[in-house]
């Protein structure tokens, strides 16, 4: 069932999406020409998926806490490295995409919901090098794996945060004047996802982009990412079927977008 209805979902956006054509907001149409289509090669991309590749070959077996909606493909506690970073960690193009995003943002500080392995932790900072990055993971032993990778790519300066959401993103959130850049991959559950985004809202100005993974993951997800875009303080949304980007610019008309890529 689940993988009719995300078949679905997927073909419907491919119906409707459009590319950079098309589009009339200037402030859109440059974020896709410039960032979203950006496909040349950089540096950094061949630095992190060299850590990437380790992790393909670890075989160390790590004990899973899941305080979210667990794994469409395994549920199992006792799990590989290796496997979870096949399974869960964000592909290269999207991992790569969100390096884009963050460089092209130049943010202060970025939150990260749910570290899993570190990869796509390493490409948020790689972005900004200067930005403050809090990244925060449910489960233990899967914080412990990131943290060795951080380690390797020389990064000592990561706010790597252990614990449930609940507990740990008020706190970062309270201890920060304003929040820049938010990326929510972690307990993919409308509420928790609803309540992620009012727990932001309140610290988020005319710069923030708010990022959420999986929108279309189930059709809770999706409830919720409807209920995110129709919210009145967000001006410009930009669906690309794996992530949302959320955006909040005063004067801007308030447009969804959806953008194939």
């Amino acid at each position: 069932m689940f993988n009719l209805r995300f078949a679905k979902n997927y073909l419907l956006h491919r119906f409707k999406a459009k590319s950079r054509h098309g589009i009339h907001s200037p402030f859109v149409y440059r974020l896709i020409d410039k960032v979203i289509y950006d496909f040349d090669a950089k540096k950094v991309y061949s630095e992190v998926e060299n850590l990437r590749e380790q992790l393909f070959i670890d075989t160390r077996i790590i004990t899973i806490t899941d305080l979210g909606a667990g794994s469409l493909v395994n549920n199992n506690r006792q799990k590989k490295i290796s496997e979870l970073a096949h399974n869960a960690l964000k592909p290269p193009r999207l991992a790569q995409l969100l390096y884009r995003l963050v460089a092209d943002l130049k943010p202060q500080n970025i939150i990260e919901l749910g570290t899993c392995l570190g990869i796509t932790t390493l490409y948020l900072q790689k972005a900004v090098p200067k930005a403050k990055v809090y990244t925060l993971e449910g489960c233990p032993e899967t914080a412990g794996v990131a943290k060795e990778i951080f380690d390797k790519a020389g990064i000592n300066d990561m706010d790597l945060i252990a614990g449930n959401f609940n507990d740990t993103l008020p706190a970062v959130i309270n201890n920060l004047a304003a929040l820049d850049f938010v990326f929510v991959d972690g307990n993919h559950q409308k509420d928790a996802t609803l309540k992620y985004f009012e727990w932001c809202l309140p610290k988020v100005h005319e710069n923030t982009l708010l990022i959420f993974d999986d929108i279309y993951w189930s059709q809770g997800m999706k409830e919720a990412w409807n209920e995110i875009k129709s919210h009145p303080k967000v001006t410009v949304t930009i669906d690309l079927f794996w992530i949302g980007l959320v955006f909040f610019k005063p004067g801007q008309a308030k447009e969804d977008f959806l953008i194939k890529i």
